[in-house]
């Protein structure tokens, strides 16, 4: 589905992803940890359009490397940011329907709203209720609702659990693999590296802008450098 070769990424003059390839096959989960500063968000941005690079990456065989990034989610591909980008003024509801503006089948988007509602019930509940008023949980799942609204076929997550309290990253996680069965292929970028592993068919582990492994998601938990480096053993 996603097929990124030999990317390159700057924020002005730093090389910030230096010949960086991966895959993701349609219905994976795939994980990328990583230091802080290590390229994964930068990895996200690249394949969202947002900044500078170059290289190839491929979108169900289709090149979207001149592509702005208002026409890459057309194609159906997602991208909940760190920091969650949540419109804080306007209420969740609204902030959902934001999610849908590209597309033009009303009756479906109604649907797919209920569907958001039916994975985060406490969004139904407070859809009336403005943004900047929810719990840190709740701005998460109304974010990672807001980019189901434009359909996706791939949805990135950049640190879903970040700043949350345990029972609310497990309900997080519990809805990610909710959404992979039901035909979402994802690619996740994660602190929390014991919990993304231990869902992700895959993982790729990025330093300094360079894929140093990769593996299965059972692979990477076992193996001892990455335990080491960020499991928070040895």
């Amino acid at each position: 589905m996603l097929k990124i070769k030999n990317i390159n990424a700057y924020y002005g003059k730093v090389h910030a992803l230096k010949n960086v390839s991966l895959h993701l096959n349609r219905g994976e989960i795939v994980t990328l940890i990583g230091a802080n500063g290590a390229g994964k968000t930068t990895l996200l941005r690249a394949v969202s359009g947002m900044l500078r690079r170059r290289g190839s990456i491929r979108f169900d065989g289709r090149s979207i490397d001149n592509m702005a990034t208002e026409d890459i989610a057309r194609l159906g591909v997602a991208h909940v940011p760190d920091g969650r980008g949540t419109f804080l003024d306007l209420t969740a509801e609204e902030n959902l329907r934001i999610g849908a503006y590209t597309r033009k089948d009303r009756g479906a988007v109604a649907r797919d709203m209920e569907r958001v509602f039916t994975y985060f019930p406490r969004l139904k509940e407070r859809r009336h209720q403005q943004a900047g008023t929810l719990s840190g949980g709740e701005q998460q799942m109304l974010a990672m609702g807001r980019a189901l609204m434009s359909n996706p076929t791939l949805l990135m997550l950049d640190e879903p659990s970040m700043g949350l309290a345990p029972v609310v990253v497990e309900t997080i996680f519990e809805i990610i693999q909710k959404l992979n069965k039901q035909g979402i292929t994802i690619l996740l970028v994660e602190q929390n590296a014991n919990l993304a592993l231990a869902v992700a068919n895959r993982g790729y582990v990025l330093e300094t802008g360079k894929i140093s492994l990769t593996g299965s998601g059972r692979e990477l938990l076992t193996n001892e450098a990455v335990r080491k480096a960020y499991l928070g053993e040895g």
